[in-house]
C-alpha cells in the first residue's frame, strides 16, 4: 500500500486513477489524501480545473488561495463531484483504501466541525474516510471519549499518530479503532520543525526513529489489531530514504512480536 499526497495539493483525474490501477499488481491499495479545499485548508486558485476556474466570481479568480467558505456551494459541490468521481476506477478496482482526511490546527470540536463532518460523510458515498487530528482539544481527556464515539458513529477511522509532542497542534499518541481499518501515522519527532513554516514537508518531517521510540508502538499496536480487521501503518518521515528506513526498521519489531505483517508497509507518496 501507499499513501498519495499529490491529491491534497491538487485535483485528481480519471485518467490517474486509471494509471495507478493499471500500474500496481492485485491486493495494492491506496489511501488517498482528500483535497485541502476539504479540510479547512487554502487551496491554491490555480491549481483548480479550468472549468471550475471559470464558475469562480470574479472578486475570486484574482486570488491567490481560496477557502471552503468562500465558495459559491456549486463550485464546493463542483468540487466535491470531481474528487469522487475521479477515484473511481480505484474503488472499482478494490484498490482504494481510506480517504485521509488532515484537519488543521485552527479546527476544533464544535457544532459547526460535527456538521461538516456528517456532510464529508454523505459526500463520500460508498468511500471510507480517516480522519487525523491537529488540535489537541480533539484528545484531552474531557472530549476523547466523545471523538472516538462520534468517528465510531460515522464509519471513519480514528488516525492514531506519533509526533513531536508539547504543541498545540500535538495529539497524543493513543491508540484506538473506531472502524474495521485501525490507521497510524508516524510523523517523527523532529519537535524544532513541527510548527515552523517550511518550503517542503521533507524539513518538517525530518527524522530517523530510534529503535526504542518504535518499540513504544508495538503493544499499541498489537491492541489496534485485536480490535480491527486491516491495520495502515503509513511513515510520513520524507527526507532522504527516512521513510523506507523507519517503516522497515517498524516492521521487524512487529514480526519480532510475533504480529504478521505483510511487507512492505507504507510509506508517503508525494
Amino acid at each position: 500500500m501507499v499513501e498519495a499526497d499529490t491529491t491534497f495539493y491538487g485535483l485528481p483525474t480519471t485518467d490517474l486513477a486509471e494509471a495507478w490501477v493499471d500500474r500496481t499488481p492485485d491486493g495494492f491499495t491506496f489511501d488517498v489524501k482528500a483535497y485541502s479545499l476539504f479540510t479547512e485548508h487554502a487551496s491554491a486558485v490555480q491549481r483548480f480545473p479550468k472549468d471550475l476556474q471559470a464558475m469562480f466570481p470574479a472578486e475570486l479568480s484574482s486570488k491567490k488561495n481560496v477557502y471552503r467558505k468562500d465558495l459559491p456551494k456549486a463550485i464546493v459541490d463542483a468540487t466535491w463531484s470531481t474528487f469522487v468521481d475521479a477515484l473511481f476506477p480505484l474503488h472499482r478496482a478494490g484498490k482504494l483504501g481510506v480517504i485521509v482526511f488532515q484537519f488543521p490546527k485552527w479546527v476544533f470540536p464544535n457544532s459547526h466541525t460535527l456538521t461538516y463532518l456528517w456532510e464529508v460523510r454523505d459526500r463520500l458515498g460508498p468511500y471510507r474516510a480517516a480522519i487525523e487530528f491537529r488540535n489537541d482539544a480533539w484528545m484531552q481527556p474531557s472530549q476523547r471519549e466523545t471523538t472516538l464515539a462520534l468517528l465510531g458513529d460515522m464509519g471513519f477511522t480514528y488516525i492514531c499518530v506519533d509526533e513531536p509532542q508539547g504543541f498545540r497542534s500535538s495529539v497524543p499518541p493513543v491508540a484506538a479503532a473506531t472502524s474495521a481499518i485501525s490507521f497510524v501515522r508516524f510523523h517523527g519527532r523532529n519537535t524544532e520543525m513541527w510548527e515552523k513554516r517550511t518550503q517542503t514537508s521533507s524539513e518538517r518531517f525530518d527524522y530517523f526513529y530510534r529503535p526504542e521510540e518504535l518499540a513504544e508502538w508495538v503493544p499499541k499496536i498489537q491492541q489496534l489489531a485485536r480490535q480491527s480487521d486491516e491495520m495502515h501503518l503509513v511513515m510520513n518521515t520524507n527526507n532522504s530514504d527516512q521513510g523506507p528506513v523507519n517503516i522497515d526498521l517498524l516492521g521487524a519489531q512487529l514480526q519480532a512480536a510475533g504480529l504478521p505483517v505483510q511487507p512492505p508497509l507504507a510509506t508517503t507518496l508525494l
